[in-house]
């Protein structure tokens, strides 16, 4: 195949193709805590919420990581400060809080046009990706597995019953926190790959295609990065072959995959379901029938 020779041949290929299976792999990780704590909009929030911390990162010359790490716990911060502290329910102040910081991203990029390609940050373009990008993609993606192979107990009872792991001494906050801070890493690594906007389809979509598969935690996660890194390839292939934006294909090949696991999961699947019921209808008929006669 062209492409397989491609990536032999071209070393931005290669870049490309590494960093976005390690961002499949991190997405579908860490999104599996994200959708089973019911915090879908917190990953929307902080992907987006990222964006002011980037563009001071670049007018200042510093790595974007340090100003996105900084606007996204401001973020979960902030979010949790309105809510505990008003009227305004949580979904309410995630509204409110990351469109603030995204509208004042957008004007702060604009301010510095001059070295900023928005197009870039929101959409992702994995194909320009430096080796700077690759090696911190690296290091954010180690990060993240070890913190969550080290402390797997703790967010597995963290996630699934926190008055349990409260009254058990485990610092719930604390660990929310943590999250947060794994949860802007993830997004500060995939600006690259499927941009700021597009973050959260690869955070939610994958992890929840495994959540139709398997009720083990263990097995969800592996599942979720194995289908993150499934679709960063085929989209990778798919962008470069027909020239279409790299962070939007690899996208549409998760919802691919959603749909899929939807339609045909054996336990979950809306096919097998339909006929499960039909046959226990066919079942009641006959028992019916069998009753009169």
């Amino acid at each position: 195949m062209d492409f397989i020779s491609d990536i032999q041949n071209y070393v931005f290929l290669q870049k490309a193709l590494f960093t976005s299976i390690m961002v499949g792999i991190i997405c579908g990780v860490i999104g599996c805590f994200i959708i089973l704590r019911g915090m879908a909009l917190m990953g929307d929030a902080i992907s987006h919420a990222v964006l002011p911390g980037i563009a001071v990162s670049y007018m200042l010359g510093i790595n974007y990581l340090y100003g996105a790490v900084f606007t996204g716990l401001l973020t979960s911060v902030g979010i949790g400060f309105i809510s505990q502290n008003s009227r305004v329910k949580n979904d309410s102040s995630i509204g409110i809080v990351f469109s603030s910081f995204f509208a004042l991203g957008i004007i702060l990029i604009a301010k510095a046009k001059s070295t900023i390609d928005l197009t870039s940050i929101l959409f992702g373009n994995v194909l320009s990706v430096r080796s700077s990008d690759m090696w911190m993609t690296l290091v954010i993606g180690t990060i993240v597995l070890l913190v969550v192979i080290l402390f797997y107990k703790e967010l597995l009872v963290s996630t699934f019953d926190p008055t349990f792991a409260a009254s058990y001494g485990l610092p719930n906050r604390l660990i929310h926190y943590v999250l947060m801070i794994l949860l802007t890493l993830v997004t500060v690594a995939s600006l690259q790959t499927v941009g700021v906007i597009l973050v959260v389809a690869m955070l939610i979509t994958p992890a929840s295609t495994a959540y139709l598969l398997t009720n083990r935690l263990s097995v969800m996660i592996v599942l979720s990065a194995a289908f993150g890194a499934f679709s960063a390839i085929v989209g990778l292939y798919f962008s470069f072959e027909h020239n279409l934006s790299s962070g939007a294909v690899i996208v549409l090949v998760t919802t691919v995959l959603f749909l899929i696991a939807f339609v045909f999961s054996p336990k979950q699947g809306i096919f097998w379901r339909s006929v499960r019921i039909r046959k226990n209808r066919n079942g009641v008929t006959t028992r019916k029938k069998e009753s009169f006669e």
